[in-house]
């Protein structure tokens, strides 16, 4: 006779839809990584925040197996198991083993700090988000590099959990992914099923698709005249002399994406201006000098302003912007197809706000226009 292994209900509703949903936003901000997806990036940053709420939530009030009671963090335990892992003597756990309790609450704690850097990178590099205005630049530099790396650690655990939850299943002779997915693993009769909760489930997914609704309603009366701009930046100050004499040839660049030095060194060698003579003089030379002193990278009028203000050595005076370490860090990832189509001088020919100097996120359009060759390029 066959005996069939009963089957019991292990993973309610709620926690399964809470684990895809999950992977889902991770899988989302990794691959939105890129600033021309900073907005999309942002909301499954919050989608990710309000499930690891939810999550230590129901590890309080959840079902059984759900609840963080059921599998606390133990090094002796975890390592006990991975020992009779080795030897093929694993004990069965119903709900979470005890080297995979670490994976779980590692990846709650690291997606919290994730969420939490991530909106502080936002308040300050950009003004946007929840703390916008909160933090300076310097702040959101740091929170940046942490919030980077902790993207890469994150990264990490899920391959360590991935390759853990395929061990188990060789292991155990069970399906974990299925179990997962249905809730339903082979158990021993004195296991009862727990609440199904499919409500709570139902009332998450609503409100991650109302959200989402929410979030991007902007995109609905977008055209492609008029495009939703999610991040409108501050409009950085300009000159009708520094247009009229820069425009002639090429974008009139706005001084912040410059130090004061590199403009100095500009006007001083204006007879040899990338092969041309500006012919520049009298009150018009002094009043383009004052503008740029004034508004050059060191004022930090913006986002990049910071960038290359710190990025740019203090000894150096580039006269090139795309030769800065903050242009080329931003750029190298382009392929040539983009460079064949958009002159490495036409930074209008991706940025819709370039004009302005601004260069935020929200208004990268890379389809905008192709290469026109301009005088003095």
């Amino acid at each position: 006779m066959v005996i069939v292994p009963r089957h019991a209900r292990v993973w309610d509703a709620p926690t399964r839809t809470f684990h895809w949903a999950l992977a889902a936003a991770f899988a989302g901000d990794w691959f939105t990584r890129d600033a021309r997806y900073l907005d999309i990036h942002e909301f499954f940053g919050y989608a990710i925040g309000a499930l690891v709420a939810f999550r230590y939530a129901w590890g309080l009030v959840g079902t059984r197996w759900a609840r963080f009671a059921s599998f606390p963090l133990s090094a002796r335990s975890a390592w006990r198991y991975l020992v009779s892992l080795a030897r093929g003597r694993q004990p069965h756990h119903v709900g979470h083993n005890p080297a995979g309790s670490w994976a779980i609450h590692a990846l709650l704690a690291m997606a919290l700090l994730e969420v939490a850097t991530g909106v502080v990178t936002l308040g300050a590099e950009k003004g946007e988000g929840l703390l916008a205005g909160r933090f300076g630049y310097p702040v959101g530099d740091v929170a940046h590099a942490i919030h980077q790396w902790l993207a890469y650690g994150m990264l990490g655990v899920v391959a360590l959990h991935i390759v853990g939850v395929l061990v188990g299943c060789f292991a155990d002779r069970q399906n974990l992914i299925a179990s997962m997915l249905t809730g339903y693993k082979p158990t021993d009769d004195a296991i009862a099923d727990v609440d199904a909760k499919r409500g709570i489930a139902v009332a998450m997914t609503l409100a991650l698709a109302v959200g989402a609704l929410a979030y991007f309603r902007g995109y609905l009366p977008a055209t492609g005249t008029q495009p939703y701009r999610p991040y409108a930046s501050r409009a950085l100050p300009m000159d009708a002399v520094w247009k009229t004499e820069c425009s002639g040839c090429h974008l009139a660049y706005h001084p912040s994406l410059l130090p004061a030095r590199s403009w100095s060194r500009m006007f001083a060698e204006q007879e040899a201006h990338f092969g041309e003579d500006l012919g520049l003089g009298g009150e018009t030379l002094r009043h383009l000098e004052a503008f740029s002193a004034s508004n050059a990278a060191e004022a930090l009028e913006s986002p990049v302003a910071w960038k290359m203000a710190t990025t740019i050595p203090a000894a150096s005076a580039p006269l090139r912007i795309t030769a800065t370490p903050y242009w080329v860090q931003r750029h190298e990832r382009l392929d040539a197809a983009t460079w064949e189509r958009v002159h490495r001088l036409e930074c209008e020919g991706c940025h819709r706000d370039a004009d302005g100097g601004e260069f935020a996120p929200g208004a990268i359009d890379m389809e905008l226009g192709k290469s026109a060759v301009r005088k003095g390029k």
